[in-house]
């Protein structure tokens, strides 16, 4: 009887942790978390024996009973909370791997739950990268229990932090072997996981895996899809401690880091389908005999050669090349007397734009003109094809680079271009990130001015509808010098196309400092007429490090522009 009532208290915590008595371990664990959440600091001396031992954790984390299996997993989160990144880096090498085969699949509720924490815990505290590494291996698993417990944990750890922190890459290029699992709860796990996905990529998430799937996972998930759609931008629930730090900065990060969010993207959290894809090296895909085709007399065969090459181009992501040559014949090809070659050209010059995006800006120069002059072509298909080109080519560059040459367009004797030119400004205008240039805003003005009194009605409205898009990004006050003289009509007809308008730029002015304090014209009779007291010798300037400890108190009232302190005459008993 007394061998049961012995008290193992007084043993150190890592011999608890290892005794063979499973009440003892029990016990020990639970006493490490208490000693844990009182300690002052992360450097407290109750941490030392877990950092240089943390094979101690994974003990702990696959402990046979599971009653103390499931303290010591509270443990770990108490090591991890309060040890801090130390304590993460130091054990997740061990533990990430025995908490998914023991701690996720355990039939206990609150086992799964603490492991989820603690697997939530390692990320907040360092970086997701090395955690996701660990967890996909366990999706080729043996047991369809441990695939669908790791499938529910990346779930959870993707709808608490979002695709910005967790990187859904290589959980998407995992996705596919177990949508074809055998066991229905697996393919149940991968479903909700795609889901989630959805909530924050929306229909980038078919970059990467979708043509994996068979038609059947396919509709099935497309149906599941439907009700996200419907839902607003998902946010990130939980911050990482770096986050968290930069939050105790300021009351206001909060507000500070949603309203940047808002004015950076109206929709916060969506994922380009380009930064998902995987570059295409297009070049080594051009047909041998492409140059050959694009030198015949016979449209049938440069058509073929473009369609050929639009085959290749057309992908998410381009790798960057030398594609001097080829931007050459496509500009080149915007001349051809066939409009099916002109067509087809405007495709691949959009593709190349959106697939290579800055990598683009190069060739702007030798694109933009040809296709502009083009625009004279009355076919709306063929006018819709190099509008869409334009429109490409503008997203690889922005609105300096490009303002030149829609001005100059503008001018252009044929109605049909001006017109086209006028509806390209307008979507760069709506859809430029950047607030142009007070110069900028002055050259558009004018231009839209002028196009005021065009004797065609479209071009009136169209320079109205500049205006009135360039006052909503600038701002009423701004606008105001090139609206006067102008009749109350177009005035109204300027505001209605601003009022309207849905621009992802803003005009953001830079605060006015305020003007620096004249010095007292008494310091300037001081320097020619009295001469400063020897009595006392003035103290030199404190450092301009040392200022900012001073009380305001302790200042000398005297501007940075005022004179030194030795030229201030003393003040008068």
């Amino acid at each position: 009887m007394a061998e049961q009532e012995e008290d193992f208290s007084s043993l150190p915590l890592p011999d608890r942790f290892t005794h063979k008595n499973w009440k003892v371990r029990k016990q020990g664990y639970e006493d490490a978390a208490k000693t844990f959440e009182t300690t002052p600091d992360e450097s407290d001396p109750a941490f030392r024996p877990f950092l240089q031992d943390s094979g101690l954790w994974k003990g702990a984390v696959t402990d046979s009973n599971v009653a103390a299996q499931q303290d010591g997993i509270n443990a770990l989160c108490a090591f991890l909370k309060f040890g801090g990144q130390d304590a993460c880096r130091r054990s997740r090498t061990v533990t990430i791997a025995p908490i998914v085969e023991k701690g996720l699949s355990s039939t206990r509720a609150a086992t799964k739950q603490s492991a989820l924490e603690a697997l939530l815990l390692y990320i907040e505290l360092d970086k997701p990268e090395p955690i996701i590494d660990d967890l996909l291996p366990s999706l080729g698993n043996k047991q369809p229990k441990i695939i669908a417990a790791t499938l529910a944990a990346l779930t959870a750890i993707v709808h608490a932090y979002g695709v910005k922190i967790i990187d859904p890459k290589p959980v998407l290029k995992a996705l596919p072997k177990v949508f074809g699992h055998a066991d229905k709860n697996v393919r149940a796990e991968a479903q909700n996981l795609a889901v989630e996905l959805y909530r924050w990529l929306r229909e980038a998430i078919k970059t990467l895996f979708w043509n994996e799937l068979k038609p059947v996972q396919q509709q099935d998930l497309e149906k599941l899809f439907e009700a996200v759609k419907q839902e607003p931008p998902p946010k990130q629930e939980r911050l990482l401690r770096s986050q968290q730090a930069v939050e105790a900065v300021s009351s206001t990060a909060q507000e500070d880091r949603e309203a940047e969010a808002v004015a950076e993207d109206d929709q916060p959290g969506i994922v380009d389908a380009f930064d998902l894809a995987e570059p295409v090296d297009v070049l080594s895909k051009v047909p041998a005999d492409f140059h050959e085709k694009m030198a015949s007399t016979k449209w049938k065969d440069r058509k073929e050669a473009l369609d050929a090459f639009f085959a290749a181009a057309n992908t998410d992501r381009i790798k960057d090349g030398h594609f001097e040559d080829i931007v050459a014949l496509l500009a080149k090809s915007m001349k051809d007397a066939n409009i099916a070659v002109v067509t087809v050209a405007a495709n691949c010059i959009e593709c190349l734009a959106k697939g290579l995006r800055h990598g683009f800006a190069k060739y702007r120069g030798r694109t933009m003109p040809p296709i502009m002059e083009r625009l004279k072509e009355k076919k709306q298909s063929v006018a819709d094809a190099l509008g869409a080109a334009l429109d490409a080519v503008f997203a690889s560059t922005g609105l300096s680079e490009c303002l030149e040459d829609i001005l100059e367009f503008l001018k252009h004797k044929n109605p049909q271009v001006k017109a086209e030119m006028l509806k390209f400004l307008i979507r760069c205008l709506k859809t430029t990130r950047e607030a142009p240039s007070k110069t900028e805003v002055k050259l558009i003005a004018e231009t839209a001015n002028k196009l005021l009194t065009d004797s065609s009605e479209p071009t009136r409205a169209g320079g109205a509808e500049v205006l009135g898009t360039v006052m909503k990004i600038m701002g009423d006050r701004a606008m105001g010098p090139y609206l006067d003289g102008l009749d109350d009509i177009r005035k109204t007809k300027i505001k209605e196309y601003c009022d309207a308008a849905e621009v992802k730029a803003k005009d953001k002015p830079k605060p006015v400092a305020p003007p620096p304090k004249a010095a007292p014209p008494a310091q300037r009779k001081t320097i020619t007429k009295k001469a400063a007291p020897s009595a006392k010798k003035p103290a030199p300037p404190p450092s301009i490090y040392a200022q900012e400890k001073q009380s305001p108190q302790s200042k000398p009232p005297a501007s940075k522009l005022s004179a030194p302190r030795s030229l201030v005459p003393p003040s008068k008993p």
